[in-house]
């Protein structure tokens, strides 16, 4: 009988053992709250630089390349302004036509795509060097159907699975906000499923 009894003892101090790191990992659980992630300016540039350049048709006439994108804060207001290179190719003038395109837009987070992106975009600004009126009317046009679907598609910056996961405690992002020196996203504990 003194055997039987030793060895509930033992099992029930086991089991209040396993209770107890129960509940210390329940409250770190609960401690991985809501947190700010710091995104340095000179790392959204590396990781965007890495997505151009980029090349569309538009119109059906001109051939549009993006290249060397250079992003840049406003943090008044907490958009974003972009301006990249642009190329532009049509059957209408026999050489490549250059110049540049400015852009900015409010920043939005994408949970479904772990991704900083443009919401609200507009062009700026829409230069090609030497070209008439009428011509660059027509470049503008199709330089904003570019811009859309490169608004649409190419995020700013995107979150690697490990950038979301603290303490085994799975994260997402719900606000973002410019800073002097880059982006701060809030992330807080993903609601269980």
């Amino acid at each position: 009988m003194n055997i039987k009894l030793h060895a509930g003892r033992r099992r029930v101090g086991q089991l209040l053992a396993l209770a107890a790191v129960g509940a210390v990992l329940s409250g770190c659980a609960g401690l991985a709250g809501p947190r700010d992630v710091d995104i340095p300016l000179p790392k959204l540039q590396r990781q965007l630089e890495g997505r151009f350049p980029i090349q569309q048709r538009a119109l059906a006439v001109f051939d549009l390349e993006l290249s060397r994108p250079r992003l840049s804060l406003q943090r008044d207001n907490d958009r974003v302004a972009l301006e990249t290179d642009v190329s532009a190719s049509t059957p209408l003038v026999r050489r490549a036509l250059q110049g540049t395109v400015m852009l900015s837009g409010r920043l939005l987070v994408d949970n479904v795509r772990n991704a900083v992106v443009l919401a609200d975009a507009r062009i700026e600004r829409f230069a090609i060097d030497g070209v008439d009126g009428a011509l660059q009317g027509q470049l503008t046009a199709a330089g904003n159907v570019v811009i859309d679907r490169m608004v649409r598609d190419v995020p700013l910056y995107s979150f690697k699975p490990e950038d979301l996961r603290y303490g085994g405690v799975q994260f997402i992002a719900t606000a973002i906000r410019t800073t002097p020196t880059g982006l701060s996203v809030r992330v807080e504990p993903a609601p269980a499923r």
